[in-house]
């Protein structure tokens, strides 16, 4: 058994990684241990083609622009270069484009060329009145979700706390009714609220829809090199603070020992340390306890969406063009009926027929990631099973999966199937045996109402103390769940070492 160790952290994910910084800046002796060949989880980039960088999850950053991770370990100066994306986001009906940029006028003088005046003015209205609203929910991520902290956070919105209440568990659908009229402003914006799983028409999907207000905040970044670029930074500054990254070696067993934890690896080296913190997945975890009673009370679901990245020898030719349509999203939703009619074929255990897209196209704005003469197009489609309803494998319509999307694709961009090289789908299946993201939930587990704030993971595992004497939990199974944020890793070191000093203070 090698020295013990003050903190080993399970799993290299961006949150694991933040959490070792933080530890290891406290002054931890602190080691990460994957099971992978490269750090990052969701967040890495590998290369998929000769010479082709591609991101194996996330390619775009959002939140973790907002918490100010980024600038306090100056993940700058250990090669952390972020391209801002604006516009952030492009959204075609028919011989129209919307085009919403960081600048709020210039989103607003989108709007109005294609919906009118009536919706760019409640638009412009619209930002402003979620703006503190979005400062309180920010505050609400940054903290555990305790009752203190949750009121700490939203004590700034004053006395109308039933009425924020109600906004904030409203659906996001019962949102975009009251403020817009026009149903191609509506559909976009509900294809982005769609994106932390649940559908828009669901309780509690408001907040998702209003964090639109924080791209004109701050502009969305790609990291330039691959999204996987946030990892490596931090597995940079670990290592420049003292801590230690073992990958292609992960945790088989973990028991307790005295009052700390033995680890065993794949390669059977023991590893001794005072404490825990589980960046991995929560089932994953439970499954080294073998503790079968609490995985099944996980809120996990049957999938969410699947990726396929795309080789081509050109952009997508949108037959609308528009100003920057590659460097952001590309919005390819026709209405918030087919919203609902994917997530209906998802909840009866099909593919959608008529899948909505996001598109992202990171070679637009980053052309060291393919060489010259190619591109890497980013399709994801949301709402798919993990099981199929008749029994078939993904890897039994794979073909038809990966066609259907391609012709999804051209019919926005009519010539994109002819620009194809080659395709890489990843289905809900691969997304689990790759990324250990169980059932193929990109998120670990739902992110509805019952599986979030103090309930999430669970009851009695929340504000990143598991119920076992130090192990601590970090990670998309935690508050405030998926995304890239690093919230919960930060969080996850901050209560372990006012743990520590606690108990210093009591001796």
């Amino acid at each position: 058994m090698t020295a013990t160790r003050d903190v080993v952290v399970i799993g290299s994910g961006h949150n694991g990684l933040v959490a070792a910084c933080y530890l290891a800046r406290g002054g931890l002796d602190v080691e990460v241990v994957e099971r992978d060949h490269v750090v990052g989880g969701a967040v890495s980039t590998v290369e998929r083609w000769p010479g082709v960088q591609v991101d194996r999850g996330s390619s775009l950053h959002v939140m973790v622009r907002h918490t100010g991770i980024v600038e306090d370990l100056n993940l700058a100066a250990c090669g952390l270069d972020y391209v801002d994306v604006d516009p952030w986001a492009v959204s075609w009906h028919g011989d129209d484009a919307l085009r919403f940029a960081v600048d709020v006028d210039e989103t607003c003088a989108s709007i109005a060329a294609v919906c009118g005046e009536k919706s760019a003015d409640a638009y412009a209205s619209f930002v402003p009145a979620w703006s503190p609203r979005m400062d309180a929910m920010l505050g609400a991520f940054h903290r555990p979700p305790t009752v203190g902290a949750l009121g700490r956070a939203f004590f700034p919105l004053g006395r109308a706390g039933a009425s924020v209440a109600r906004e904030f568990l409203q659906p996001a659908d019962a949102l975009l009714d009251a403020t817009f009229g026009d149903e191609r402003l509506k559909s976009a914006l509900a294809w982005w609220a769609a994106q932390a799983g649940p559908p828009p028409h669901e309780p509690g999907t408001a907040p998702t829809l209003a964090t639109a207000v924080l791209m004109h905040r701050r502009a969305p970044g790609r990291p330039r090199g691959g999204s996987g670029m946030l990892t490596v930074a931090l597995a940079r500054r670990l290592g420049q603070l003292g801590g230690v990254v073992r990958v292609g070696d992960g945790v088989v067993s973990l028991q307790r020992q005295g009052n700390g934890w033995s680890l065993t690896t794949e390669s059977g080296e023991r590893i001794a340390a005072r404490r825990v913190v589980s960046g991995c997945h929560i089932a994953t975890l439970l499954d080294l306890l073998g503790d079968n009673t609490e995985r099944a009370r996980l809120r996990i679901g049957d999938g969410m969406g699947m990726v396929l990245r795309v080789l081509t020898d050109r952009l997508p030719p949108y037959s609308v063009g528009i100003d920057g349509a590659h460097r952001g999203m590309q919005l390819l939703v026709r209405s918030r009926q087919q919203l609902r009619a994917a997530y209906g074929d998802f909840l009866r255990g099909d593919a959608p027929s008529d899948p909505p897209l996001l598109v992202m196209t990171p070679t637009a704005t980053d052309p060291s990631l393919a060489p010259a003469g190619r591109h890497v197009v980013t399709v994801w489609t949301q709402w798919h099973p993990r099981h199929l309803r008749d029994g078939s494998s993904w890897d039994d319509v794979h073909a038809r999966e990966t066609d259907r999307l391609v012709a999804a694709v051209d019919r926005y961009a009519p010539g994109f199937a002819a620009s194809v090289v080659d395709t890489l789908l990843q289905t809900p299946a691969d997304l689990e045996s790759e990324l250990g993201l169980h059932n193929g939930n990109v998120m670990h587990l739902e992110m509805s109402l019952d599986a979030m704030f103090s309930l999430r993971p669970l009851p009695g595992w929340s504000s990143y103390r598991s119920p076992l004497p130090g192990l601590y939990l970090c990670g998309a199974s935690t508050h405030p769940g998926g995304g890239v944020s690093g919230a919960s890793g930060r969080s996850a070191a901050h209560v372990l070492l006012r743990d520590l000093r606690r108990r210093r203070w009591r001796r």
